[in-house]
């Protein structure tokens, strides 16, 4: 944490106290949301082509945190995040004709992902170019 709080950020970058808070409220609703889709493609109620951008945006997401803490590569960071954030999208797009509700309750996420992008875009900027 020393490293990334050394690096330089934009004004509004929330308090680590704020975006804690931001992943409690969001990690039950990602495991909920989730969990629900990947069983409905295990009993094959789904086509698992749903499923998949879901299973990339977790394999992504929980990537995050060890490529900007551990790599320290704010470059990887960024793109990992900018996938987060696509698969999504992708996912809500895939999801809304089977489960519509699924891709209703992924809108906090979303909208914290376009933040959290453009932040973490804008801490690359400022400290590698």
């Amino acid at each position: 944490m020393q490293w990334y709080e050394s690096l330089q950020k934009p004004a509004w970058t929330p308090t680590p106290e704020t975006i804690s808070l931001i992943w409690q409220i969001l990690y039950p609703i990602i495991f909920f949301s989730f969990s629900y889709v990947f069983l409905k493609a295990f009993r094959a109620k789904i086509p698992l082509s749903a499923a998949l951008p879901f299973a990339i945006n977790l394999i992504t997401n929980l990537a995050f945190p060890p490529i900007l803490f551990g790599l320290r590569s704010l470059v990887l960071a960024s793109f990992d995040i900018v996938l987060v954030l696509v698969t999504v999208v992708w996912g809500m797009g895939m999801i809304w004709r089977y489960h519509w509700w699924v891709a209703i309750v992924q809108v906090p996420y979303l909208i914290w992902l376009a933040i959290a992008t453009i932040l973490q875009l804008t801490i690359m900027q400022l400290n590698t170019f």
